[in-house]
């Protein structure tokens, strides 16, 4: 191989290494600390393809430099997250307006005495 081709090679995953580290995985990378948002499991070289980022508006086209719409998941959390999405948008929410889940109401054992006192 003449040394101009192996110099083309090169230049060209060079360029292909600075075009991929643009992407918003890489950029989310770099700003954040690799740790699961969710579930704080910590991520190193040999696992890092199982951590991923997580658009928290979930419009993949909204990709801010600063990652404000960006949060690193595993893949379990956020698994989780895209099918919790998938339920509220299916189902609605069923939560009261300050995000908290609503009270139970039902008492099962309300009228225990009085069932207890029928003899």
């Amino acid at each position: 191989m003449s040394d101009n081709k192996a110099y083309h090679i090169i230049a060209e995953a060079r360029r292909y290494k600075e075009e991929r580290e643009k992407g918003y995985r890489e950029q989310a990378l770099k700003l954040f600390p690799w740790i699961c948002g969710r579930c704080a499991r910590e991520f190193d070289h040999k696992n890092l393809r199982e951590l991923t980022v997580h658009h928290v508006n979930h419009d993949h086209d909204h990709n801010p430099p600063d990652g404000s719409n960006w949060e690193l998941l595993c893949l379990y959390c956020h698994d989780n997250e895209h099918q919790r999405y998938e339920e509220q948008v299916r189902y609605g929410s069923k939560g009261s307006s300050d995000g908290k889940s609503p009270t139970a109401t039902f008492n099962p054992f309300a009228d225990l005495k009085k069932l207890m006192n029928k003899d």
